[in-house]
């Protein structure tokens, strides 16, 4: 009778011990890792609980038994801090779907880039009257370029009513040079795109099935109906000004879905470098780099950052209180660590839904009137 992998390993005299810490430096096979021994404990060598990492490792010898007994000694006296938040198998497929979607979107939107490159080396300057080429008119328009019709008049025929360029101004933005070689060309990035777009579809269903098999809240508030009305966790994250469905799965798969890992909303905004760092050298204090943390959640939350800037809310107001004095990417910063603070308040308490404060909070709340200065 064959023996169980753990097994072995106590027949061969290792002892199974309930932590397992791993260097973060490599890519290790987590199934592998799950079949053979309890989780691991990822951590980040020479970075303590409560401590950051220093910007440059001390050398260390080529052997890996020197480093092992540091990384065991440490993680049995449970000093070692973990440097990533390892989810569940569930979450990490999660997250291969909608890292996946985005690089297929990042792909497709640079194919849509080379096409309106081709109509520029062809001379019709279509994107300067039609905001989106791949639009409906648009598109009809490249289909007959294709297909043969080199006349500007039955080009512009094809526009539909909601386009605010006039007849004439398409028409003269249609005449070109278009030839056979760049009927080809299009004709092939049109499929690419094509294509491009079922996939996103198709990862776009299955997240939205996932995250619905993952978990689902209720709203004991419903619009006086007196019933439980069931809403997801990404429909309440939608309601943060800047936050949309696309973003929301992407920021519940990177984060997870489970908050007690995370104690109070300070302890994820560290672990998503999004808090302040000040640099003290004696009596003189200055800000730092936040850090370099998870790209995916910093670019979803980038956008939404964009996006809230230009709000008439309380995010708006933040931002446009905040560009003032210390510029424009520092308050995009700040704006995007305030909505991962509410992403957590939101997932910690499954019943809460956000309420935004409006744009007069600073003004209501933090500036004290002036008081008139009095005459001599």
């Amino acid at each position: 009778m064959a023996s169980k992998p753990k097994d072995r390993l106590c027949l061969a005299g290792c002892f199974v011990l309930p932590q397992l810490p791993v260097e973060s430096a490599a890519a290790w096979p987590a199934p592998r890792l799950e079949a053979v021994l309890l989780p691991p404990r990822i951590t980040r060598p020479g970075v303590l609980a409560g401590q950051r990492p220093r910007r440059q490792e001390r050398p260390r010898p080529a052997q890996d038994r020197p480093p092992g007994r540091g990384l065991a000694g440490q993680t049995h006296r449970t000093r070692h801090a973990p440097s990533l938040l390892r989810p569940p198998k569930a979450v990490r497929e999660l997250r291969d779907l909608t890292r996946d979607r985005a690089v297929m979107t990042h792909e497709r939107t640079r194919h849509k880039q080379r096409t309106e490159k081709l109509l520029e080396d062809a001379q019709i300057k279509l994107s300067t009257v039609i905001s989106d080429i791949f639009g409906v008119s648009g598109r009809a328009m490249l289909e007959a370029l294709i297909v043969g019709e080199r006349s500007p008049k039955a080009l512009a025929d094809l526009a539909h009513g909601t386009i605010k360029a006039s007849h004439a101004t398409l028409a003269e933005s249609l005449t070109g040079r278009f030839e056979e070689h760049h009927g080809f060309m299009c004709r092939m990035l049109l499929d690419t795109i094509d294509y491009l777009t079922v996939q996103i579809d198709k990862l776009t269903a299955r997240i939205t099935v996932r995250l619905a098999e993952l978990s689902t809240t209720e709203d004991d508030q419903g619009p006086g109906q007196g019933t439980l009305i069931p809403i997801t966790d990404t429909e309440r994250l939608d309601e943060i000004p800047g936050v949309g469905p696309s973003t929301a799965q992407v920021i519940l798969a990177e984060i997870g879905l489970d908050m007690t890992v995370f104690p109070t909303a300070g302890h994820l905004v560290s672990w998503a470098k999004l808090s302040p760092r000040t640099l003290q050298s004696g009596n003189k204090n200055t800000s730092g780099p936040t850090g370099k943390g998870n790209p995916w959640l910093r670019g979803a939350l980038g956008e939404a950052a964009i996006s809230a800037a230009r709000t008439d809310t309380f995010l708006g107001a933040r931002y446009r209180r905040i560009v003032k004095r210390r510029g424009h990417m520092k308050a995009l910063v700040a704006v995007a660590r305030s909505i991962l603070v509410s992403v957590w308040h939101l997932m910690n308490d499954p019943t809460a839904r956000y309420r935004d404060l409006g744009a007069d909070f600073h003004t209501r709340n933090l500036d004290r009137p002036q008081k008139p200065r009095p005459r001599p």
